[in-house]
């Protein structure tokens, strides 16, 4: 979020507001040039973002900018589902996926930006109150390119280029595979393998997890007192799906896990 940067002046609920629907569209000659400089700092456009996916920060940004132009000249719209990326071509779609509770929105780059380090994009106070993030400014989320005509939402694999805590024993980890979509308006179901009290530790289960989960393992940190960092896996959408996953946990010797539904 854009410093002095605010939503609305009331709440406003959008939950109600759908995500933006993948499309092939034509690049726009506004907003796509390349290179192009801000703040004395060089970007190069990718050439190809097939494939494109990427862990980081993401911001909103609100009222500040509602109202004016975009990098492609259309006119910003906080309560619509768009965003700003910095090396992506003018218009592009993209899934976002919220780390810390494993909400999704998919959103429609119009925009250049966050010029801010450390953040990968810049979200629309809509799309970032879907992902329950608007009234923190920032969150740790997962970007993913999608192919207009290809937009169903696929399942979650963890980041395979995170860094491994310790060396696994040879043979020891057995990937867990998902290809089941989630049911529509069902609760979203997760397994529940720690709480810590340190994010470090969190962190550290989470790097573990990763080398033989494909699910998305997550830390969710909720606003109480005291702090306990909960590592979770999921969402999770089938009763085989969980029963495999703590049996697969179970052979790697984690034993205590629970199952939660939001």
């Amino acid at each position: 979020m854009e410093e002095q940067d605010r939503g609305p002046d009331r709440p406003v609920d959008l939950s109600h507001v759908p995500d933006a629907e993948p499309r092939h569209e034509p690049r726009t000659l506004a907003g796509n040039k390349n290179p192009y400089t801000v703040l004395g700092k060089t970007y190069h456009l990718m050439d190809d973002e097939t494939g494109y996916k990427e862990r980081g920060i993401a911001s909103w940004y609100g009222q500040k900018f509602h109202g004016r132009k975009t990098s492609n000249g259309e006119t910003y719209d906080m309560y619509g589902m768009t965003a700003a990326h910095k090396t992506l071509p003018i218009p592009s779609y993209v899934r976002v996926t919220n780390l810390d509770n494993g909400r999704q929105v998919v959103v429609r780059v119009n925009d250049r930006g966050p010029f801010h380090a450390g953040r990968i994009i810049d979200l629309s106070y809509a799309a970032a109150q879907k992902l329950g993030f608007a009234a923190r400014g920032t969150a740790q989320v997962e970007v993913e390119i999608i192919v207009p005509g290809d937009q169903a939402p696929a399942p979650l694999r963890a980041n395979r280029d995170a860094p491994v805590v310790g060396t696994p024993a040879p043979g020891a980890f057995t990937p867990v595979k998902t290809t089941q979509a989630a049911p529509k308006n069902q609760p979203m179901t997760f397994v529940q393998v720690g709480a810590f009290s340190t994010l470090d530790a969190a962190e550290k289960r989470r790097t573990q997890l990763e080398r033989f989960v494909d699910q998305p393992v997550l830390i969710y940190s909720p606003d109480e007192e005291p702090v306990l960092h909960r590592v979770r896996i999921g969402p999770l959408h089938t009763t085989e799906e969980v029963t495999a996953l703590r049996e697969q946990l179970r052979k790697n010797a984690i034993d205590q896990t629970h199952i939660v539904r939001e």
